[in-house]
């Protein structure tokens, strides 16, 4: 199935401009919430996500096919939300508070246990240091694997390797933390 994304993307990658509806529809969604997940900000994921697509429309024919369509999606928004973290603008305006979803309605009493509690992991995932959130984000939000997390990031297999271990021992001792305080 790799291949044929490959392929498929390589393909896309000679035509014209209306190729791009297909793969925003795509992965626009997932690169969102990956630029959400970075900045914490809904207006910076909006601006980021607009300058991940405009990058790559403007430069689509540099997709070689080494890694998957989403892992080359993923590396550039990363880049463009560090760029964004760096600006002075996004030092200003950027708020400390865990922004949370407002969507939700009535629901049943074990919806709403189970939300809190994801909520409450979430928000230990978000204080985490940025180089431990992300492996944690990539690998169970996106479900990539260690190469391509590797790939997205920069770095090593075995630096993945380890900031997830240290990532999850982290959580693990936060999670004990809130525990004991109630």
């Amino acid at each position: 199935m790799r291949k044929l994304e490959q392929d498929y993307w390589q393909h896309i990658a000679r035509l014209d401009a209306d190729s791009m509806r297909d793969l925003i529809e795509t992965y626009g969604q997932a690169v969102w919430n990956y630029a959400f997940l970075m900045t914490k900000r809904h207006d910076m994921a909006d601006d980021i996500a607009q300058d991940v697509f405009l990058q790559v429309y403007r430069s689509i024919d540099t997709y070689r096919g080494q890694s998957s369509m989403k892992t080359w999606l993923f590396a550039i928004t990363r880049n463009k939300a560090f760029n964004y973290r760096r600006s002075a603008f996004f030092r200003k305006v950027m708020l400390v508070d865990w922004i949370t979803r407002q969507d939700s309605g009535p629901s049943a009493e074990t919806e709403v246990l189970d939300q809190e509690l994801t909520g409450e992991v979430w928000k230990l995932v978000m204080q985490l240091p940025s180089h431990y959130r992300e492996v944690l984000i990539l690998e169970a939000k996106y479900e990539l694997s260690l190469k391509e997390m590797a790939h997205v990031l920069g770095v090593a297999e075995g630096t993945i390797k380890s900031r997830l271990s240290r990532a999850r021992k982290k959580m693990n001792d936060m999670w004990k933390g809130a525990g004991t305080r109630e």
